[in-house]
């Protein structure tokens, strides 16, 4: 082999040097993807379609999900911290809600309402998913949000101030991870293309362990605060989570984006619950 080859060969870039960085960028590529995904904040990548190209990235992109809650959950509990100094602390927890549904375009609420719109005045399969396509409010789903709002502002509202911060950022990654959780254990409707079809389609046992690494990181505060409630509200996640997507399964045999969106905000209203359980003694 001549000279030059040889020093050519030497000099030139290994395969996992290069690798590396592309890791690295698509790794960042898929957080963006969970930053679109959930919420309103302008994202330096390109905005996702309801193309079949974006299934590997939305799928790489639920690791992601309990991190982007997680962040959520640190603005709104910020929010909550800082008004609770000025106002009372129902009014320190409407102004919270107010900013995280601003920060997420209000997401999971509007798909709780769907779902509870659909579930409750659909009386077969082809009710309820007529249902869900109907942007009108009915009266289960105003009635469904309403309550879920009342729970979770009485929970926040009840909350030791100590326990605050750690409770709402361990709930918003916690109920972010229950979506991941939900989509790898009951499959999307493959009769009804969106986002959350192509997303579930590609969730995997990994991607629920990797997002339990990252919503676990957004609950170690909560964690060593007070591991009794953080213990007794993943078992109680996991056990809602688990009848959820079962009744699911019986009523239209597979998720979809509202129903997805609904396990979230009721399992964030789970852990606060959970939270600011008093025992009898205490």
């Amino acid at each position: 082999m001549p000279q030059g080859s040889t020093i050519e060969s030497e000099h030139s870039p290994r395969p996992n040097a290069i690798r590396r960085p592309q890791a690295i960028v698509v790794q960042c590529q898929a957080f963006w993807a969970a930053v679109q995904f959930l919420t309103r904040v302008p994202t330096p990548t390109r905005p996702i379609s309801e193309s079949q190209h974006e299934g590997p990235r939305l799928q790489l992109a639920t690791i992601y999900f309990p991190l982007v809650g997680a962040l959520i959950g640190l603005a709104t509990g910020t929010v909550i911290w800082l008004a609770s100094c000025a106002w009372p602390i129902w009014l320190a927890v409407s102004l919270g809600l107010v900013v995280e549904a601003l920060l997420t375009g209000a997401l999971h609420e509007d798909a709780l309402a769907d779902c509870c719109d659909a579930l409750g005045g659909g009386w077969t399969r082809t009710d309820v998913l007529r249902i869900l396509d109907d942007s009108r409010l009915g009266t289960y789903g105003v009635l469904g949000l309403a309550f879920a709002l009342f729970l979770r502002a009485g929970a926040l509202a009840s909350l030791d101030a100590s326990l605050l911060l750690p409770a709402v950022v361990a709930s918003a990654a916690i109920g972010r991870w229950a979506m991941v959780l939900a989509m790898a254990w009951l499959a999307p409707l493959p009769d009804r293309p969106s986002l959350t079809q192509q997303t579930g389609r590609q969730t995997l046992g990994v991607h629920v362990f990797w997002g339990a690494c990252t919503a676990l990181a957004g609950s170690l505060p909560l964690a060593f605060q007070s591991p009794w409630r953080f213990g007794l509200s993943i078992a109680v996640v996991l056990a809602v989570t688990a009848w959820f997507v079962s009744y699911l399964r019986r009523r239209i045999g597979g998720t979809t984006g509202d129903a997805v969106g609904a396990v979230c905000y009721v399992s964030q209203i789970v852990v606060l619950l959970c939270c600011s359980l008093r025992w009898p003694w205490q």
